[in-house]
């Protein structure tokens, strides 16, 4: 029976992080994971992550796999793939089936880091062929290069959902509508942002009623909830669709832990039933820890940093590091995870209604559910600040633990402060327009506005990830944040350069009138 100092299952973003992190002290690290890649849910993430510098901040999640993977093939981790883990005991022992046979492994420690799976809901039709999670569209097209359908409904408006919309749209799929029963948009306002500019309509306060096809989905029934989340009579609305995206959130994978012995317990706010865990990610069962969705569903940056914390605990347990090392590093990773759990997005903030931010600024009601703010209340804003000559406009709304706009600026025109603070444009300084800080903005949410060029009219600069890349001279149609047609817009500029990292900007040529509303192109059909 092969042993090794720590076995780790799931090569996700928390499990290639725990075995990285125990490699560098010096321990042998096996880990198994179930696919036929490593990486997990990260090579399905081509967009880029929140947060700051040391959490990733601005690098799409498939670059942050690359990096994972090369680390732990400097460092000999030993990685085993078509490896399901079918057994975990306390004593430390794991079964594992590998190319059917049923083989015995045991460490000295391990880390869980076994991820989550999507919830579904039960609906007429929900069996047909057509009706799928958004995490399954999202690994048929980031990972086999497969589209999911052609057109497609979309169930959920959590930051999953959104993300997996807008890379249905990137994949060149329509998306006829973004659904949700609750009042409001569940995800980060930037991203619903995003969407609604390309013409999606958000449904809030909707639900789905049937599925309808014969052999498979040809259209879906959505209809109107009252407070009380039952269905109103005569709101029914149809839509012709192949493909139903569902995305009504994710339940931790914790059965192995109690195969293991370790205490669970039901947490809502985690997404359901988890291992109990001490601080340092350690159950109920020594030597066994957990790390992931699978201890509390977050974004993949938090189960990094849990990653980390368990492996760099892992190493202390077997010796491998001194108390005084061990607890400055858990220190410093244990700052970095609270950095990402504040703003009202954070853990124990969820479910709850926001009506203003951090700083007093009313919470947009149009952003919350339409999914983008209406032209009336984007002056009210910190970093929507008029001015002569080339400046940013930055649209972002709500308290998100993310500052790439301020780390990418050259010249210190924008001001974030604390990692949830709303962004101000600082007035006093000169915008060389770069672009740096539109292309690193996750969200999608920074603009450059210059009305000095020529005379009646406006130069305004966008984040572009779509194909095919328009050229210069290309007329076509502006859009303003609800998607709705606003004028005809001339590229007169497209920048693609590497420090980009495949957002190109395009800058569009409108009438001086629609400065303050025109925020996407839509290039004109053949």
């Amino acid at each position: 029976m092969k042993r090794y100092d720590l076995i780790v299952i799931g090569a996700g973003p928390a499990g290639l992080s725990a075995a990285v992190e125990a490699a560098k002290r010096g321990l042998e690290a096996a880990v198994f994971d179930e696919n036929d890649k490593p990486g997990g849910q990260l090579f399905k993430q081509i967009h880029k992550f929140f947060g700051s510098k040391e959490h990733k901040a601005k690098i799409r999640g498939y670059n942050i796999g690359k990096e994972l993977l090369r680390n732990a093939d400097e460092l000999g981790v030993k990685i085993i793939l078509n490896a399901e883990v079918v057994g975990l005991y306390p004593f430390k022992e794991v079964v594992v089936n590998i190319d059917k046979k049923v083989l015995h492994y045991r460490a000295d420690t391990i880390v869980a880091s076994t991820g989550a799976s999507e919830k579904m809901i039960t609906f007429p039709g929900w069996t047909l062929p057509g009706v799928i999670g958004a995490g399954a569209a999202q690994t048929m097209m980031n990972i086999h290069g497969v589209k999911p359908g052609e057109k497609i409904l979309m169930l959920g408006s959590g930051n999953v959902g959104l993300v997996v919309t807008y890379q249905l749209l990137q994949a060149g799929i329509e998306v006829a509508a973004v659904v949700d029963a609750s009042p409001q948009i569940g995800g980060y306002g930037v991203h619903a942002a995003k969407v609604a500019r390309t013409k999606v309509p958000f449904y809030t306060s909707h639900t789905i009623v049937r599925a309808q096809g014969e052999k498979s989905v040809e259209s879906a029934v959505i209809a109107e909830v009252d407070e009380n989340w039952n269905i109103i009579e005569g709101t029914e609305q149809s839509f012709n669709v192949d493909t139903i995206c569902l995305s009504v959130g994710l339940s931790p994978m914790s059965k192995l832990f109690s195969m293991a012995g370790c205490e669970l317990e039901e947490v809502p706010a985690k997404g359901g039933m988890v291992p109990v865990c001490d601080k340092y990610g350690e159950t109920s069962v020594s030597g066994i820890y957990a790390a992931g969705d699978v201890s509390g569903i977050e974004e993949a940056s938090s189960a990094m940093i849990e990653g980390r914390i368990a492996g760099t605990a892992a190493a202390h347990k077997l010796g491998y590091i001194g108390e005084k090392e061990f607890l400055a590093e858990v220190k410093l990773q244990r700052e970095s995870l609270e950095s990402l759990r504040q703003g009202m997005f954070a853990p124990e903030n969820k479910g709850k209604v926001f009506t203003e931010t951090e700083e007093g600024y009313q919470i947009s009601g149009s952003l919350l559910e339409k999914g983008y703010i209406d032209c009336k209340e984007i002056d009210e804003y910190p970093g929507v600040k008029s001015k002569e000559g080339i400046h940013p406009v930055i649209e972002c709304t709500q308290n998100i633990p993310c500052n790439p706009c301020q780390d990418s600026c050259p010249n210190d025109c924008i001001v974030v402060g604390e990692i949830t603070s709303l962004p101000e444009y600082k007035r006093s300084e000169e915008c060389s327009g770069c672009g740096l800080c539109v292309a690193s903005c996750p969200g999608q949410a920074v603009f450059l506005i210059n009305n000095d060029i020529e005379n009646n009219y406006s130069y305004i600069t966008i984040p572009y990830e779509f194909s095919p890349l328009p050229s210069d001279g290309d007329l076509g149609t502006a859009l303003d944040r609800s998607g709705k047609e606003l004028c005809e817009a001339e590229i007169v500029e497209v920048k693609s350069i590497k420090a980009f990292d495949n957002t190109h900007l395009l800058t569009m040529k409108v009438p001086l009138e629609y400065s303050k509303e025109a925020r996407f192109f839509k290039a004109k059909e053949e």
